[in-house]
């Protein structure tokens, strides 16, 4: 760490630093992998990258839940990709070599005999770790790493009282974005609170963000504040959509923990989210949003929307009213205000003029202890390179 106790501006610019993050943390952590139901019949998969490992998910018999790394023991080619069902086998496109759904190697192609004698159960896919907690399904490349429960207990008293399994996930509202900035400065962004007040003033206005309550717990940031008094004192009429959660007054509000190392929640009084950091290069990072929603008819979605209108007419405004809607700053959209300014930051960390100034007492310290945790992580191995 540099003497201010911050991460050196290298951590956000030198590959070699991504790659051993790579290495030591997203190939050593627990990664989502995507909801429950999206594996229905026996025999369904998906697939996921867990930092440096592809991992194939199958629903087994008996709605057990298999995972493997997704690589043929022969030469070590992806098996399968997406999503899809293995119908009783995974075939490696390279030479043909064929799993059954249990990750036994079953069969070589027809010219069996340059394996002579070979031992097959010694070339079965090797098993990944899989598990889910709150309807998500979650892997970790390594199969004896610490318990799923036990990974995000220290988080766990601190969310919110949603019943994930119940909502459904919104049709057609995945969203996909390409950050050209560090991963770490998306989740900085996320996890900041002093900013909330000021980038998002006329975005995110239906929050008290004055008496939000955040902090570590374990390697998990929490983070929890009210709705406004406006919003919250006709919420049934205000909410843009049907609430998700039954609440008292006292209790209501958003809750928006980052679980280590990247997988953000938004739960909120109408919406539940997953915003999944995907690191793709040092400075390129993919955010993939997905959302569930009260499984409520389509009829009472569009008679929310029409009663709440005239509030949000007069609540949502751009940061800028002076750019343009095309702009991020006049979008009146946060999340385009938010990749703005971590594209902003990626851009000034190459100028040799570059310094981080004084940080936020208590705003800013979840930054801070994010960086130490990221430091502790991979810090000695960069210092050893």
């Amino acid at each position: 760490m540099t003497k201010n106790d911050s991460l050196p501006v290298a951590a956000y610019t030198d590959p070699q630093f991504f790659a051993l993050e790579q290495r030591h943390i997203f190939s050593q952590t627990w990664a989502f992998a995507g909801f429950i139901e999206e594996l229905k019949a026996e025999g369904d998969f998906l697939t996921v990258q867990a930092g440096l490992n592809n991992i194939v998910v199958i629903l087994g018999a008996d709605s057990q839940l298999l995972a493997f790394h997704n690589r043929c023991r022969h030469r070590g080619t992806q098996l399968v990709n997406g999503k899809g069902n293995t119908r009783g086998k995974l075939v490696c496109p390279y030479h043909d070599w064929t799993y059954n759904s249990q990750g036994e190697l079953k069969s070589l192609p027809k010219q069996k005999q340059e394996f002579a004698g070979l031992d097959k159960a010694c070339y079965n896919l090797t098993p990944a770790n899989v598990g889910i907690w709150r309807g998500m399904i979650w892997v970790h490349p390594d199969i004896n790493a610490v318990a799923l429960a036990q990974w995000f207990a220290p988080i766990s008293p601190h969310l919110g009282p949603h019943d994930v399994e119940s909502l459904v996930e919104a049709k057609g509202e995945i969203v996909v974005e390409e950050i050209n900035a560090n991963w770490k400065i998306v989740v900085e962004n996320y996890i900041d609170h002093y900013h909330l007040a000021q980038l998002h003033s006329g975005t995110l206005n239906m929050y008290n963000h004055k008496k939000a309550e955040f902090g570590f717990e374990g390697p998990h940031f929490r983070f929890w504040e009210p709705l406004s008094d406006e919003y919250q004192r006709n919420l049934a009429k205000n909410s843009p959509m049907p609430l998700v959660y039954e609440a008292s007054d006292e209790n209501q509000g958003s809750w928006v923990p980052m679980l280590f190392p990247g997988i953000g929640l938004a739960e909120s009084e109408s919406t539940w989210s997953v915003f999944q950091i995907v690191p793709l290069a040092v400075d390129k990072t993919r955010v993939i949003i997905r959302t569930k929603v009260a499984n409520k008819s389509s009829y009472e979605f569009i008679k929310q929307s029409t009663i709440s209108a005239g509030f949000w007419s007069k609540k949502v405004k751009a940061k800028n009213s002076n750019e343009d809607s095309s702009h991020p700053l006049g979008s009146a959209d946060f999340m385009q205000e938010d990749i703005y300014v971590c594209e902003q930051l990626q851009l000034t960390m190459q100028s040799p003029q570059f310094e981080i100034g004084p940080s936020a007492l208590h705003g800013e310290e979840p930054i801070r202890q994010h960086q130490k945790l990221v430091w502790d992580w991979v810090g000695e191995c960069y210092i050893d390179k």
